[in-house]
Parts: C-alpha cells; structure tokens; sequence
C-alpha cells in the first residue's frame, strides 16, 4: 500500500506573508527541538528562579535569568544575549507585554527585556509563565543566532523548540510552591 505525501497544514497567516517569509516559516518547522544538554549550573539556575521571583526584586530575578540566558547561550555556542527584568507589564491593545527581544544587529548585545509584575492585578507573575516568556524570548534570540533564519516567526516549530528548552532545563520539575 502506497503511502501518499500530504504537505503540513500551515495556518491562515503563512499563506498572507510575502514568499521570502514563507520560506522562513517553514525552516522554521523544520527545527522541532533546540538540542540543549543542560548541565547542573543551569538546571540550579532554573531551580533557584521561583525563590528569586518570590522576592519580588528585580535584581534578584534579573540575575538569575541572566544565569539561564549565558547557559544556554554558553552550551549552544552562540552570542550571549543581555537579560533585562523589569517591573510591572506595559498594557497593549490586546493584554499586556510580557517579554520583548531586540536584536543589536552587530552593534552590541541582543536584549532580552522581561516583566515580573502583571499589569492588571499588580501581583509577581508565576514561575512557569516567567521562565516560558524568558524561554520565548530566547527563542527569537536562537532563531537568529543558532538556526541563522532570516526572521523569527511564532511557527509551529517555534513553540516546539520552546518546549524543548523547558523540558530540557527540567523546568517541569522545579518546586514552585
């Protein structure tokens, strides 16, 4: 029995984007996974992140997604990538802002920028929906510098690749309580 190929169902908004950018979107797909052999520092790194959010400091937070962002950067060989955590979360027409990434395009050091306090309800943003911001975020930053796309696009293979540093990082394990 023949098997017959069938082409990916791409959502609505792949077939809008220019043919430049489709190409993108689907080598995008094609990378599932970052392949990420997270070592102690950084799994501790991950661990001691619910106790810094807890203290409700930026600074204690910022320093240790700093510490997740240089080692998964150090342990993928590509350019560190300087973590921002602000306060509270700019509203936008939709929500809220939760993280930013801007590239320095060779001038400097790309930016991460990530906020810790919800916009609406004033309150330190859980340690799950923290680290995966961070994690989406270090995407866009491993989509240009690991993968060489020319754009980072939220693909498919874009949230894969961010649930695989989650569970790459043992993140899932991580008492948060």
């Amino acid at each position: 029995m023949a098997v017959e190929f069938r082409p990916p169902v791409r959502p609505t908004w792949y077939r809008r984007l220019p043919p430049a950018l489709q190409r993108v979107a689907a080598a995008s797909d094609r990378v599932t996974s970052v392949p990420l052999a997270s070592g102690s520092a950084l799994r501790e790194a991950v661990a001691a992140l619910p106790a810094a959010l807890a203290t409700g400091r930026p600074e204690d937070v910022q320093a240790v997604a700093q510490r997740i962002g240089d080692g998964i950067c150090t342990a993928l060989r590509v350019p560190a990538v300087r973590v921002r955590v602000e306060l509270r979360r700019p509203p936008t027409r939709r929500g809220e802002l939760h993280g930013l990434y801007t590239p320095a395009n060779g001038r400097a050091r790309d930016v991460i920028r990530v906020w810790m306090i919800t916009a609406k309800r004033g309150q330190v943003v859980a340690y799950r929906t923290f680290l995966h911001t961070l994690l989406h975020e270090i995407c866009h930053h491993l989509d240009y510098t690991y993968l060489r796309l020319r754009d980072s696009l939220h693909t498919q293979g874009f949230y894969q690749r961010e649930s695989s540093l989650f569970h790459a990082l043992g993140a899932g394990d991580v008492d948060s309580t």
